[in-house]
């Protein structure tokens, strides 16, 4: 029996398996073809295709001898300067082996490196570029210290598309024999906001369950209340009737084990399906933003979302 993590299971080895990223692909691809590789910041979310890119151009140049060539390190477990004075230099002043002009180092998360980790980055890339090349990734480039931005030919990756999800949900779906429904597949979207490896993640914990998968499925798997349940809970409470909507809500969160932050994060995106006023579904997201801070801050989750369901029920009485 196979027990292989499907995030790795489904890894691309070619460009055009690499989905939702059509237009850096093809950059990518221009370099690698020419064997002219420059220092490479990608950037973005989660699970869009950072890492799995990277791979790709490691095994395309240097075909079977890309695990001698190319080093790949996370800078969040080892974020210190040591890393970079160590690891990273003694791998990039040593010649790549085999016909190939240079090896990669791929430094995965590379905003949790502290500035001066960054600093010293920065001369180790100036000094072995005849060596070696670095690809950074990172979820927010604006914590990268300029002097790296400006070394590096920079890619902001986006979250994948929907029709992107929907095709890797059917190859997966197709090669492990599941049965996945539309509605289910719509779900696995809107839970994944375009996170490829969630998808892959839910899919593989919902496979274990059963082969048929059903939205039911994937909302219980994914720690996550159906959209039309947290509209409900607004809806009651925009018709006063706050105690249904109090204990509706308190449901909702045990049924699905959820943080008072997920449900705040959840209420916000179905405000928008409210049939409010523009003005009034404002003011909702604005109490939104303000009891998301509290509980950042240590309050009390089941005291600010009462707050957050009375002035729903206000704003409700007034219309």
């Amino acid at each position: 029996m196979e027990h292989t993590i499907w995030t790795e299971k489904y890894r691309p080895n070619e460009f055009s398996d690499v989905l939702g990223q059509d237009e850096i692909v093809k950059r990518v691809e221009a370099f690698v073809k020419g064997k002219n590789l420059p220092h490479l910041l990608f950037s973005g979310p989660a699970g869009v295709g950072k890492t799995s890119l990277s791979l790709v151009i490691a095994k395309q140049m240097f075909k079977d001898s890309w695990h001698n060539n190319f080093l790949e390190l996370n800078a969040s477990d080892e974020r210190g300067i040591d890393i970079i004075r160590n690891k990273v230099k003694d791998f990039a002043r040593t010649r790549a082996i085999g016909d190939v002009p240079f090896k990669i180092i791929y430094l995965d998360e590379c905003d949790a490196l502290t500035r001066e980790a960054q600093q010293a980055l920065r001369r180790t890339m100036e000094n072995y570029t005849q060596t070696c090349r670095f690809i950074l990734s990172a979820n927010y480039s604006s914590k990268i210290i300029d002097p790296i931005q400006s070394r590096c030919a920079i890619f902001r990756f986006r979250p994948l598309p929907q029709e992107d999800i929907t095709k890797l949900i059917k190859k997966i779906s197709s090669n492990e024999g599941l049965k996945i429904d539309d509605p289910a597949i719509t779900a696995l979207y809107t839970i994944s906001e375009g996170d490829c490896r969630r998808v892959e993640n839910i899919l593989q914990s919902a496979a274990v369950i059963s082969k048929d998968i059903t939205e039911e499925v994937i909302y219980s798997l994914a720690s996550v209340a159906r959209p039309k349940e947290i509209k409900d809970v607004l809806e009651l409470a925009l018709k006063n009737e706050f105690i249904k909507s109090r204990e509706k809500l308190l449901d909702v969160m045990l049924n699905y084990g959820l943080s008072g932050l997920d449900v705040i994060r959840q209420t916000q995106k179905e405000i928008y399906n409210l049939e409010l006023e523009g003005r009034k579904k404002m003011s909702l997201v604005e109490k939104c933003g303000e009891t998301e801070f509290r509980m950042t801050e240590g309050s009390d989750e089941f005291i600010q979302l009462e707050a957050f369901l009375a002035h729903v029920a206000l704003t409700g009485s007034e219309s």
